[in-house]
């Protein structure tokens, strides 16, 4: 979360057990999160595999336009529903490595 926001992006933190993260304040679901500040495009999960399910759902529910799984996390089963309700699908890649590796091929493009 640092890494990106660092770059810009807006990130809004989904965590019941905390009031925030790097003092940002945190919602208790991603519904909780949209009704307060706004659309979101991307639902990034840190979390266990098997619990990607409901996280996949309310990312349906709320018109995210992705649901990004971090790095280890794969559940074919969110995948499906994400899918189904339209969103694009990243499993098991993390957003700043990619974010670097397309920042670092866009540098070596030809001008």
């Amino acid at each position: 979360m640092r890494y990106l926001m660092h770059h810009g992006y807006d990130c809004v933190p989904i965590n019941p057990n905390v009031r925030d993260v790097l003092g940002v304040p945190t919602f208790r679901t991603v519904i909780d999160a949209v009704d307060a500040t706004g659309p979101v495009d991307l639902v990034d999960v840190f979390r266990r595999s098997e619990l990607c399910v409901p996280h996949a759902r309310e990312a349906v529910q709320v018109g995210a336009a992705c649901l990004w799984l971090q790095l280890g996390v794969v559940d074919w089963d969110a995948a499906r529903i994400a899918a189904a309700g339209g969103l694009d699908v990243v499993m098991d890649r993390c957003t700043a490595i990619e974010h670097r590796r397309r920042r670092d091929e866009d540098r070596q493009r030809p001008g």
